[in-house]
């Protein structure tokens, strides 16, 4: 799912900068969860308004600050000169995901309220990073010239729909807040139905990179097989189908349609994620 490569074949020198930067991009992640924890806590307090500005810009600064490690981190894995053979992994799959999703609220948030969501999305990739460091995947000797391109399209559709699970989170809340009285005036403005306009573009976009990833993996793959990968691949690009259905078909929203994108991403979770993660760890010797 993920072109990444054994410590041994980085470049001499390498390591202990690929260390560094992961450790620093830890450390702003961790930063920017707390401020926003704390600033979080004080903002009702309006003696404290300025201080609270100051410190959510701070917060800021500190998540792409990481972010920014963070591409550097999978940058120097990926894409290091004189490396060759490929490493499979749950865990770096699941930073590059986030980092994605990172990226896409950091543009979106510049035009939309998304309130709330940067404090998680930073314990995330904070997360991710730790995992990518501990589990740094399996060597695979023999890849076929596309597989790397089935790889990308794997993970893109990843960050596709983990983009649109955030946003149908942020719309599901959104709808809570709106049925109560006291939030509803307090917030008359919340973007419910760009919200929603987002999380279903997102959605067909991660089904249509989905699909094309698992056309070229079933050209690439001498022979073709029915593993726990291949099987929750299909039934997750089924539940995705019958939801884009039935939104278009039968106008599906709210919770329903949400129930569906969660039902998709968490089978599509256990296809890529979930079957990495019970051999590299569960069923490791």
């Amino acid at each position: 799912m993920i072109l990444t490569f054994d410590a041994w074949d980085h470049p001499p020198g390498l390591g202990p900068w690929l260390l560094a930067a992961s450790l620093l991009a830890v450390l702003c992640y961790g930063v920017a969860s707390w401020l926003d924890d704390s600033f979080d806590r004080t903002a009702a307090d309006k003696a404290v308004a300025l201080d609270v500005t100051a410190g959510v810009g701070l917060a800021r600064i500190s998540l792409w600050t990481g972010w920014v490690l963070h591409a550097v981190v999978i940058l120097m894995d990926v894409l290091s000169a004189g490396m060759h053979q490929a490493r499979f992994g749950f865990a770096p799959a699941l930073s590059v995901t986030v980092w994605l999703v990172l990226g896409v609220y950091g543009v979106e948030s510049r035009f939309l309220p998304l309130t709330g969501a940067r404090r998680a999305l930073a314990l995330f990739a904070l997360g991710c990073v730790v995992l990518a460091g501990v589990f740094p995947g399996e060597p695979l000797p023999q890849v076929a010239p596309w597989a790397p391109l089935h790889w990308v399209l794997g993970i893109a559709s990843y960050g596709l729909f983990g983009a649109a699970v955030l946003h149908a989170v942020l719309l599901n809340r959104t709808e809570r807040q709106l049925r109560g009285k006291a939030v509803a005036l307090r917030s008359p403005g919340l973007p419910l139905l760009q919200l929603e306009r987002l999380t279903f573009r997102f959605v067909e976009a991660g089904f249509v990179v989905l699909t094309a990833a698992l056309l070229l993996g079933w050209g690439v793959a001498s022979p073709w097989r029915w593993d726990h990968k291949t099987v929750f691949s299909l039934l997750g690009w089924s539940v995705f189908a019958a939801l884009l259905v039935g939104r278009h078909a039968f106008g599906w929203r709210g919770l329903r349609a949400t129930r569906w994108l969660y039902a998709g991403a968490g089978l599509l979770f256990l296809a890529y994620v979930g079957s990495r993660f019970v051999l590299e760890v569960l069923l490791r010797p």
